[in-house]
């Protein structure tokens, strides 16, 4: 199937030989890895042609893809206060929260305000809650998008674009291989949301959405995985809470040494086949 992103066929007019592209997927605060991961990358001198992402990944995503360096990202977070800076609650009729302060947030550290601007061609992605479909973004403004890509249902409001409302990417495919795969030639997939096995149950309407929705992803992402040449599993932070943003720079520090052992693998393969 040939998937078709608004805004990026454009970006390629002029084909590369080689393109490489990365999906980064959603997981909350376990998505400060994909920052360690693109550090691995940087240090093997392997730079993406084309991004995609879904919820933490859209944040990753979009920041990178925007230009900023994953040192300048890691920034960004450290100088926000705590999870208040970026939600605000509301008025349960839609969800618990509302992601209006984070949205601000982004926006002072992004140099562009639309996604046509970016510096490396990066497609968001979310679910059209309406018409029960994933979506991806290569055009329009930044912000927006991201927040849609972010809204887990249930704990976040759906956000309204063009009279459509969207929620989190993740509920149907949190690892967006499939909006970048038709555009190039190598695609990573970086995963960084593995199931938390040892799950004690309790009776809250918010833990109770927020494990259904992992569960979710743990069905929705082995389509994905099928579809890229090499697949970075950070394995090793299920336990770390959705909004944990203490998480930084352990999952910075996580993420890149996963890089690292996973980015020499694929090197030494790749030499032993003469590639």
């Amino acid at each position: 199937m040939v998937w078709k992103i608004e805004g990026i066929l454009d970006r390629f007019r002029f084909r590369k030989e080689s393109i490489i592209g990365m999906a980064l997927s959603g997981g909350g605060a376990k998505g400060f890895s994909h920052l360690g991961v693109l550090k691995a990358f940087e240090q093997f001198g392997i730079h993406p042609d084309i991004l995609s992402g879904v919820s933490a990944g859209s944040i990753a995503a979009s920041l990178y893809g925007a230009g900023l360096t994953p040192n300048e990202i890691i920034q960004c977070f450290e100088e926000a206060n705590g999870f208040s800076d970026f939600t605000e609650w509301a008025i349960p009729k839609e969800g618990f929260l509302k992601l209006n302060r984070f949205g601000k947030l982004l926006e002072s550290w992004l140099p562009v305000k639309n996604l046509e601007e970016m510096k490396i061609p990066t497609v968001i992605c979310a679910t059209d809650f309406d018409h029960g479909k994933s979506v991806g973004w290569g055009k329009g403004e930044i912000v927006p998008r991201v927040m849609a890509s972010c809204s887990i249902p249930i704990i976040f409001q759906p956000v309204k674009i063009k009279g459509v409302n969207y929620v989190d990417g993740g509920v149907l495919r949190n690892l967006p291989a499939w909006a970048i795969r038709d555009y190039c030639t190598t695609l990573y997939g970086l995963d960084c949301s593995p199931m938390q096995r040892s799950y004690q149950y309790r009776s809250s309407v918010i833990d109770i959405a927020y494990r259904s929705f992992h569960l979710m992803m743990k069905a929705n992402t082995p389509q994905d995985i099928r579809l890229c040449d090499h697949v970075i599993t950070v394995s090793t932070l299920s336990h770390i809470k959705t909004f944990d943003l203490s998480a930084l720079r352990h999952g910075v520090q996580v993420g890149y040494e996963t890089g690292c052992k996973a980015l020499e693998r694929i090197m030494k393969e790749k030499n032993r086949r003469g590639i």
